[in-house]
This record gives structure tokens, sequence and C-alpha cells, in this order.
């Protein structure tokens, strides 16, 4: 792990150990909490999203929506989980109530965020997500707003191993 500015940057070996970065995130993170991942096709943005659920102690399996744009899973904490690959405007957004799910009382992790970070709240977690190798890839943890630093600064001890 390297830290660069407010950026934590880890490399993960597998989808395992990507799961498992995840993972301890959403262990700790708190209602209106939303993650914002960013990354190329099959860079792992859903594999992040699955190991997040896990630390919500969600039990259902977590795919991408990529077709039905929103999934919904019940767990500590509710999960949105929003994949806008297929969006072709904001305004799609504000048709979802975009709003309802930033602002609410879950957790919110939006694919391809990037596409709508004009709408994304001031406090948030910045994943990117970046090939370095077959299965190996580059995760930066980008936190916006005091919430979020405290978050990677908690977790950050355990992923230091990784």
């Amino acid at each position: 792990m390297r830290k660069r500015d407010n950026a934590f940057i880890f490399i993960s070996k597998s989808p395992e150990i990507t799961k498992h970065i995840a993972k301890e995130i959403g262990a700790k993170i708190d209602k209106g909490t939303v993650i914002a991942l960013c990354g190329d096709l099959g860079a792992g943005k859903t594999a992040f999203v699955q190991g997040l659920a896990e630390g919500l102690e969600i039990k259902a399996f977590v795919t991408s929506p990529t077709f039905i744009i929103i999934n919904q899973y019940e767990g500590r904490l509710p999960l949105y989980h929003i994949d806008t690959y297929r969006l072709m405007s904001n305004d799609e957004m504000f048709e979802l109530g975009y709003e309802e799910f930033f602002y609410g009382d879950g957790v919110t992790a939006v694919e391809w965020a990037q596409k709508i970070e004009e709408l994304l709240p001031e406090e948030y977690l910045r994943v990117e997500l970046e090939y370095v190798g077959e299965s190996e890839r580059k995760i930066r943890l980008i936190p916006y707003g005091q919430k979020n630093i405290d978050l990677i600064e908690e977790v950050k001890d355990k992923l230091i191993d990784l």
C-alpha cells in the first residue's frame, strides 16, 4: 500500500483479494456512504461490490445490474448497487430518483461513476480499479470528506499485508 495525498493504493493479486479489501471496508462502512467505482470493463468493479456486500452481511449473490440499472440487497445496511454503463444522460439518473439512494439510510455503490461525476455527493469514496496484469489490479481508494478519510484510516492497517 502507498499513500499519495489522500489516496491509498493497493495492488490486488486476485479477485479474492479485491473482494477482501472491499469486505473490510463494508464491515466498517456507515449509512449514507456512496462508493464511486471507476475502471474499464472487467477491472473488478462488481467483484469489489461483492466484497462490500459480504462486509455488510448480505447473504444474497451480488451481480452487476447492467441491464436493470439498480439492484437492492438487504444486510446490516441496505446496499444499492447502481450500474450507469447504459445510461445516456444524467436525466436518466434523475428519473431513477438517485438522490433517494445517495442521501438515504443505505450504502450506494455506483459502477461507471465517472459518467455521473457531477451528480455525486460532496462526500464519497472513489475506488479506481486499473489492470496491472491478468488477475492483478491496482486499487486506488480516494476518500472525499472526513467520514471517508476516517473510514480508510480505520481499515488500512488490516489491508497492508494483502
